[in-house]
């Protein structure tokens, strides 16, 4: 079974061509037009084995939240995709992961119902050119495309590149481990059936 996913989005705000494979080795080609989401998209897809390709153009002159958001929206709408029917799937993943001085936890479920909670506080408002609050609205978007519940908590930190980076490493890593496919696992991974 291949676990991919193509998503194709146009707006008049941006164009998004994403590719994901669940079952890579966590090669990224990222070109999105906003050089800090391009180094996280590469961090996430490393940490997750995720095979990822992203191509944005988008409305920059503005700034880079569009752009940031229907990325977003894409990855999420690439991950319902890809795990399927969900058969066999471990469906819940959490990483606890240092960086540094910082500590963050990234806990999920692939549950097919839409939750996000984000207990982030970044000490400052801009990592080089990149507004902090994007970071929030990117895993908002994931989440509610992904239908999933995630769970972003920082516990300490006082680097704003570093938070950033540990929840996208974390992120990734706790998706590997809910997209896996337990052996053990025969149907759907819930007690009502379905997912």
């Amino acid at each position: 079974m291949t676990r991919t996913a193509t998503i194709d989005r146009k707006t008049a705000e941006t164009e998004i061509l994403l590719v994901l494979n669940l079952d890579g080795t966590g090669v990224a080609k990222i070109a999105t037009g906003v050089g800090f989401l391009d180094h996280m998209l590469t961090l996430f897809a490393k940490h997750g084995q995720f095979d990822l390709e992203v191509s944005a153009k988008g409305d920059l002159h503005i700034d880079a939240h569009h752009t940031t958001e229907d990325v977003g929206i894409c990855l999420g709408k690439a991950l319902a995709q890809a795990v399927g029917d969900k058969k066999g799937l471990t469906r819940y993943g959490f990483m606890v992961l240092p960086m540094e001085e910082t500590l963050v936890t990234s806990a999920l479920d692939l549950s097919g119902r839409m939750k996000f909670i984000y207990k982030v506080e970044f000490p400052t408002e801009k990592i080089g050119e990149f507004d902090t609050e994007l970071v929030e609205e990117f895993w908002q978007a994931v989440a509610s495309n992904a239908l999933m519940n995630l769970h972003l908590v920082l516990q300490h930190g006082t680097n704003s590149h570093h938070i950033s980076e540990a929840l996208f490493k974390a992120t990734g890593r706790a998706l590997r481990q809910a997209t896996t496919i337990d052996p053990r696992q025969t149907g759907v991974p819930s007690s009502k059936g379905t997912l």
